[in-house]
């Protein structure tokens, strides 16, 4: 990968891995920092990633450094939701996009993460499976679980609109 190569690997997918960490991390910090640390891993290794598996290769090493980051923050536990619901206590106000942000975090890591991977971003079974490391079947089987349990949070009677 030449310097251009890279450049332009920034300006296409910078935004992309942004909104797919930021999604997982739910803080724009630390999101920022892991999708730094991944273009400049991108960077230091730019010689050994051909330019047509640029993509992969960042989704994969953020995906990665995202999975460390989290870990090392599980020995902290901090409750940004505490406020949100103390403020709207008395009123219940449904609202579709935070219903669907309470449930991608009601999953696990590793399942969000796929749906994110697959119905955000668009990446095909064999694409997630090379980004998370499992294989294609792995990927399914997380996904349809995920995906059930997204359709019983938001079906359930207190979050239907």
């Amino acid at each position: 990968m030449t310097e251009r190569e890279y450049n332009e690997c920034v300006n296409l997918y910078a935004d992309n891995v942004y909104r797919f960490i930021l999604k997982n991390l739910r803080h724009n910090e630390d999101a920022k920092d892991v999708v730094q640390g991944a273009f400049e891993k991108l960077w230091i290794n730019r010689d050994k990633v051909e330019n047509e598996r640029s993509k992969n290769y960042l989704f994969t090493i953020a995906y990665n450094q995202m999975i460390d980051h989290v870990r090392k923050s599980k020995r902290i536990v901090l409750s940004e939701g505490f406020s949100e619901n103390a403020k709207g206590a008395g009123e219940q106000k449904h609202d579709a996009k935070r219903i669907l942000n309470e449930a991608l975090y009601k999953l696990s890591e590793k399942q969000r993460s796929l749906v994110l991977l697959k119905d955000y971003e668009g990446y095909s079974y064999e694409e997630i499976g090379q980004i998370t490391g499992l294989n294609e079947s792995q990927v399914k089987v997380y996904l349809h679980r995920a995906r059930l349990l997204l359709r019983e949070y938001i079906v359930s009677p207190e979050n239907v609109i």
